[in-house]
Order: C-alpha cells, then sequence, then structure tokens
C-alpha cells in the first residue's frame, strides 16, 4: 500500500449549537404561566426546566419539560438556576434577588406579569423590593400584590414570545 492510498481522517464535526432553555422558578409561579410556557416549548421545540423544592407536575406528553427538586432552604432553587442558566436563556421569576443574579449573566429574565427585567431596572426594582421589605419588618401592613388577571397572563404570553423570538435568532448566530 503506498502513502497515496491511505484514507485521510474526516475533520472533526463542529461543536454542537449551544441550546436556549426555558427556567422556570416554579415555587410561586402561576398556573397560567406555566400553561403559556408549556404552549411555547410544543410550538418551538425549546426545552422548559422547572425548579421547585417540592414536586411540580409536568405534562407527560413532552419530552421537552423537566423538573429539579431541589432541597428546602432559602435560595436554593436560585442557586440551581444561577448555576446551570447560560447566557441568552429566558428566566420567569417574580424573584427580584434572583433576577438581580441572572441579569449581569446576561439571561433574559421575565416575570410573571410579562415585565422583562435587564440593566435598565433591575437597580430600581431591587432598591423598591428591599425598601418595601424594611416598611413590612416595621409592622406596617403593604398589602400585596394584586391578583394575577387574564391583561397579565396576555401582557407575558407577548414578553415571552418577543424574548423566544430574539433568544432563537441569537442561537442561530451562536451555530
Amino acid at each position: 500500500m503506498s502513502d497515496d492510498d491511505v484514507p485521510v481522517p474526516a475533520p472533526p464535526a463542529p461543536p454542537p449549537a449551544p441550546t436556549l432553555r426555558i427556567w422556570l422558578d416554579a415555587d410561586a409561579c402561576p398556573k397560567d404561566v406555566k400553561e403559556v410556557v408549556f404552549r411555547a416549548s410544543g410550538r418551538t421545540g425549546i426545552a422548559v426546566v422547572l425548579v421547585a423544592n417540592k414536586a411540580m407536575f409536568t405534562p407527560a406528553h413532552s419530552p421537552l419539560i423537566s423538573m429539579v427538586q431541589v432541597s428546602g432552604g432559602a435560595d436554593v432553587a436560585d442557586d440551581h438556576i444561577v448555576a446551570h442558566a447560560s447566557a441568552f436563556d429566558i428566566a420567569v421569576t417574580a424573584d427580584i434577588p434572583l433576577a438581580a443574579r441572572l441579569v449581569p449573566m446576561r439571561v433574559v429574565v421575565i416575570d410573571p406579569r410579562g415585565e422583562r427585567l435587564d440593566d435598565d431596572n433591575i437597580g430600581e426594582r431591587l432598591s423598591v423590593r428591599d425598601f418595601m421589605a424594611d416598611v413590612r419588618d416595621t409592622g406596617v401592613v403593604t398589602g400585596g400584590p394584586r391578583p394575577y388577571s387574564p391583561r397579565d397572563k396576555q401582557r407575558f404570553a407577548s414578553t415571552l414570545d418577543a424574548a423566544l423570538q430574539q433568544g432563537l435568532q441569537q442561537a442561530r448566530r451562536r451555530r
């Protein structure tokens, strides 16, 4: 056999394309929000990870939707999301301190009412949250959030759809 007959190895395969995931801080996430996210996952093929300290319902028919049950304790679910989320992933949470940890990582953060939390507003939201916690600590009854409404669900769905489109474009550019 001559040197000309030696097979040339194929070039290495390119690395797999980064995947986009949706992270749900699921313990206090409204059922309507979960349903919107589950439908979006089915429509786009994007994986969803629910993270909570108790077992949660996930649709049995979707291999794209998974549940991570973490041990109980303050911020354990938050720590899991921060440790596993990547830039351009989408996180759904009403937890402002968690959002403040994710925004610098370039994770797209959406609250259940459809507000996108980013570099422009997270500092203010964190300050207001801390101020209200201080007020409650003095014994003042502040009420609480207003009931979740159909308008909130619609706004969330619209914001999620825009974030998914943007995320899919980013994922295509990274290939």
